[in-house]
């Protein structure tokens, strides 16, 4: 699965406009001694630094499958706060932690009925589970990329990468967190609105995500034809004002385990066992929009 070709410095081009979401998805995490806390991508590994000193946590690790990522977060690393190279979809915690922490990372993972289950398997009796997924799928920004990845010249290059959108309904997550036995539930879908200087910042923020599987396969002079004709269509998508109104939803999923009781998936395996690999190039399972 390709990792190398996330560009951490484009991707911290609009750290605080990212930082925010995580923020508010740690504030929903209720703070216990002595925590063991997994950070599911988690990129440079300054967010997860930050997390693990709010928490006051006992060891932190961050996973991140993008050996840029990871070198950019390596100088951060100390006893108690590690990082490693591991697929969500396949990894395994050498013990399960208290919490499971996903921010911007999980809507790249396919197969949600299947991963949900899995990750709560993991955790420790008590555990808590917090993702924050972004769901602006339906937003310009994504459905004309996904319009110029089956157009000529890109379509044939592009070797027919589809970027799935696995993100369940809310509901359904409500649902699985109550069947899986989670005592506490919060489910909320929230739309931050990031006020950039112009439409052409939306093709910045994108190209540090959504548009790096298109750097990865696209050869430099046809990369950058795809970004003009990205950017035209996104003016022609209006409106072209300065500044631009750019909205991002996102959806926010917690839940907690009953003080001494695993997840009902747990219930007659403690471990879980990895999911299915799909055949999804594109993946990254790291901190991504």
């Amino acid at each position: 699965m390709p990792g190398s070709a996330w560009d951490p410095l484009q991707y911290e081009r609009f750290r605080e406009q990212r930082a925010q979401p995580y923020r508010d998805l740690a504030s929903l995490v209720e703070p216990a001694e002595s925590m063991r806390v997994a950070d599911l991508g988690c990129g440079t590994g300054e967010l997860t630094a930050w997390l693990h000193a709010a928490l006051d946590a006992r060891e932190t690790t961050g996973i991140d499958s993008s050996e840029t990522m990871l070198a950019e977060a390596a100088p951060r690393r100390h006893e108690a706060l590690l990082f490693q190279r591991a697929d969500i979809r396949t990894w395994t915690p050498a013990a399960p932690p208290d919490l499971i922490f996903s921010n911007a990372a999980l809507q790249w993972v396919e197969h949600h009925e299947e991963l949900w289950p899995r990750l709560a398997g993991l955790l420790a009796a008590g555990g808590q589970i917090a993702a924050q997924m972004p769901v602006s799928d339906d937003h310009p920004s994504h459905t004309v990329a996904r319009e110029l990845a089956g157009e000529p010249p890109y379509r044939d290059r592009m070797a027919g990468y589809e970027r799935p959108f696995p993100v369940l309904p809310p509901e359904r997550y409500a649902e699985m967190l109550f069947t899986l036995g989670f005592e506490r539930r919060l489910v909320r879908l929230q739309v931050y609105e990031h006020l950039l200087p112009s439409v052409d910042s939306v093709v910045s923020w994108m190209e540090g995500s959504l548009l790096t599987p298109f750097r990865e396969r696209l050869a430099g002079p046809l990369y950058e034809r795809l970004l003009g004709e990205y950017a035209r269509r996104l003016r022609a998508h209006g409106p072209d004002s300065r500044p631009y109104l750019f909205p991002f939803k996102r959806l926010f999923v917690w839940g907690r385990l009953p003080t001494g009781r695993v997840a009902a998936s747990a219930a007659t395996r403690r471990q879980a066992r990895p999911m299915r690999r799909a055949a999804s190039p594109s993946s990254r399972s790291g901190s991504v929009e």
